[in-house]
């Protein structure tokens, strides 16, 4: 069931119950002890105040929600002193050191206390973390459910539509009836005792180890941006209800593309056989067995190592200084740009991004800005890198070049974790012998800009085609790009056989990647178990689709026109592949100085050609980006996101100013790249 599916059913049955269907009165008595010692009771007042109320707040230490939610409580608490918070701890895995330092961490300014085997998560019938019951002096429960809407799994808006909690109280404080009684908690199911079934066919030890090993422990685990640690028993069995809800909403493991296009390198997905494993295990009470049986633990290099051949020859930092993530909220997509100072060409065999802060840093993409009118092939991406996948590795012949006194823009995506933090990303650069490097790695995008999603449009498609396919090499991944409002996104190609002896050799269409739901959450780049020969490529273009509607629950505002823009509550449609194609094409030099009559006619023909498609891209370049059509381009002209990815080199004298005549130099030497002499003609080689 999907996560949207989930919610709809839950909120409806949700909102056919009343607050009156959770025991009251005397039954939600409970007397704990907090972590000093002092008691805590929530008992039933003789006293007919009718304003005495009471937030019983269930929390967890590693719940990502509970975490993002303890500043707002600690607000809520300051705000309504009439109010008396009390915070409950019921999960079998948070033990009273996770407890005391998540206090101490978030300085919770209530009290609190361990629950433990979840007693009074029972008597509440509590569900997840952060979930919140407010009860009135008799210990009726007048609302029931989230804080607010603003967060929920993989979803941070910039502000709550609906402070739900805070409505309540505010309601009852008025005396007036809670207008909205019950809300569906979002966040961790609570970790509860588990009674074993007798069923030990599939134990912790035996498979369940094992499998979390190949899956999670990648970022699960400590220093990583997995919240919780599933490297051991105690904790894993804690998590265990939430890992099936999460493995069957296919949220964990992350990966979005559908197999039945495509073979890849880093696909991370449970097999049918190992989600039902899962299942199995819970239902029978997750049996721990013998721990004779566990397997060797699983070699991580440290977050803080890098994982590069050798060690890196160049490493550079984002900035002069750390960059501070605030405690809550959303953070918008961060560009830092940096001098490497290069004073010559360096060709990159190995890349690799290591985060200064893997808790917050959900993604980072570092590009190559080269200088203006500087020799550069494709767009400049160098590398990026997401949680749990590493960087692709070359073949030991091939480079990126990063062209002398070119700069690095890194592209930062941060996430809260409730607390206030900072991060400082580094890059760290393995160089390549450029005598000995064949082959030029690059990365070539398609994209469209002109989109207008309309309001509440549920399924709005937007393609576009790559402009530039290499004549020769291979394609190696694809990473598509979208924001909040990304729904899927396809790249086709039209293929043929490179091997085929026909003259007149017949296109195929295939579908080269297929992400039917897409996450913004996840930049995945897909890598090719089998890298695409170019030469069995006629044309590759994306198809995308978003969804600007109310049904979708990361919509910043359905109601709104969307076009392209960088933030994330504006939208983008754009892939990046990334291709490797041979440096140079081996020429024949013939013995004739000067070509012949025949070879002249054929250099003329082969230049009215190029000058066609020059013609052809600067009328259509000035048609898109001359927008007070003077005959020029200027920056202002630009739209942001086509300066983030290095579309200004065109500026070959640095005026600020991109003229016909500098459009059509670059183009001239696109065009030639791409239909070489010697394919227009094979007997002009030299030429």
């Amino acid at each position: 069931m999907n996560r949207k599916r989930r919610i709809t059913i839950l909120l409806g049955i949700a909102l056919t119950a009343t607050a009156s269907s959770v025991a009251a009165g005397q039954e939600l008595e409970f007397r704990l002890t907090d972590l000093d010692g002092k008691k805590i009771s929530v008992e039933a007042s003789a006293d007919s105040q009718p304003k005495r109320l009471t937030a019983v707040c269930f929390l967890g230490t590693e719940c990502p929600l509970a975490r993002l939610y303890a500043s707002r409580l600690n607000g809520f608490a300051e705000e309504f002193p009439q109010v008396r918070f009390v915070g409950i701890f019921s999960n079998r895995q948070d033990s009273e050191q996770d407890i005391e330092a998540y206090q101490a961490k978030y300085k919770l300014n209530f009290p609190i206390a361990k629950d433990t085997q979840n007693i009074v998560a029972d008597k509440f019938q509590a569900e997840r973390t952060p979930e919140v019951f407010l009860l009135d002096q008799n210990l009726k429960v007048i609302y029931r459910g989230r804080i607010d809407d603003q967060y929920q799994p993989g979803i941070a808006k910039a502000n709550p539509h609906r402070q739900d909690l805070k409505v309540a109280i505010t309601e009852s404080l008025a005396g007036d009836e809670i207008s909205q009684p019950r809300t569906q908690p979002e966040g961790c199911l609570i970790g509860r005792v588990k009674t074993e079934s007798g069923d030990n066919s599939i134990t912790y030890a035996n498979q369940i180890s094992r499998l979390l090993q190949n899956h999670c422990a990648e970022c699960h685990r400590e220093g990583e941006i997995g919240p919780m640690q599933l490297m051991d028993y105690d904790e894993v069995v804690g998590w265990a209800e939430m890992i099936v809800e999460v493995v069957e909403e296919n949220r964990m493991p992350p990966w979005h593309a559908d197999p039945n296009h495509g073979d890849f390198i880093n696909e991370r997905r449970m097999t049918t056989a190992e989600k039902q494993m899962l299942k199995d295990w819970v239902a029978a009470g997750t049996p721990k067995g013998d721990m004779e049986q566990m397997p060797e633990p699983r070699e991580f290099a440290k977050t803080s190592e890098w994982r590069l051949p050798k060690k890196p020859d160049a490493v550079v930092e984002m900035r002069d200084k750390p960059f501070t993530i605030p405690a809550e909220g959303t953070v918008e997509y961060q560009y830092f740009v940096v001098d490497p100072k290069f004073e010559e060409d360096k060709w990159v065999t190995s890349a690799e991004i290591l985060p200064g802060n893997r808790s917050v840093l959900h993604h980072s993409i570092v590009f190559i800005r080269p200088p203006d009118g500087g020799s550069f092939r494709g767009i400049g991406w160098l590398a990026a890198y997401v949680p749990g996948q590493s960087a692709p590795a070359f073949n030991p012949k091939a480079g990126r070049k990063i062209p002398a006194g070119s700069k690095f823009v890194f592209q930062q995506h941060y996430t809260p974790i409730g607390k206030e933090t900072t991060d400082m990303t580094r890059i760290g650069l393995v160089f390549g012998d450029e005598e000995k490097i064949e082959d030029e790695v690059f990365t070539i995008v398609a994209m469209d800009q002109q989109f207008l999603i309309p309001p509440q449009a549920k399924n709005h498609k937007v393609s576009a085609n790559f402009e530039y396919l290499p004549e020769h090499g291979n394609l190696l991944g694809i990473s598509p790009h979208m924001h909040y409002r990304g729904k899927s996104f396809e790249v086709i190609a039209n293929t043929k056989d490179p091997n085929s002896d026909s003259v007149s050799k017949e296109s195929t269409k295939q579908t080269l990647l297929k992400v039917p739901e897409y996450d913004f959450n996840w930049q995945h780049i897909y890598q090719f178990k089998n890298p695409v020969p170019m030469e069995s490529l006629e044309s590759m273009k994306f198809v995308a689709a978003f969804d600007n509607s109310s049904e979708n629950p990361a919509n910043p505002d359905p109601d709104q026109h969307v076009s392209w823009g960088d933030q994330t509550w504006e939208e983008m449609a754009v892939v990046f592949a990334m291709v490797s194609a041979p440096r140079k094409q081996k020429v024949i030099e013939l013995e004739r100085s000067e070509p012949t009559a025949e070879e002249q006619l054929v250099i003329d023909k082969y230049n009215a050609f190029i000058k066609v498609k020059v013609d052809a891209f600067v009328d259509d370049y000035l048609e898109h980006f001359d927008k007070d059509k003077d005959g020029e381009v200027s920056l202002g002209e630009f739209p942001r996101g086509i300066r983030r990815f290095g579309r200004w080199q065109l500026d070959n004298n640095s005026d600020g100013v991109i003229t016909r005549e500098e459009i059509s130099i670059n183009a001239n030497q696109h065009f030639v790249d791409k239909f070489p002499h010697s394919e227009f003609d094979p007997t002009l080689k030299r030429f």
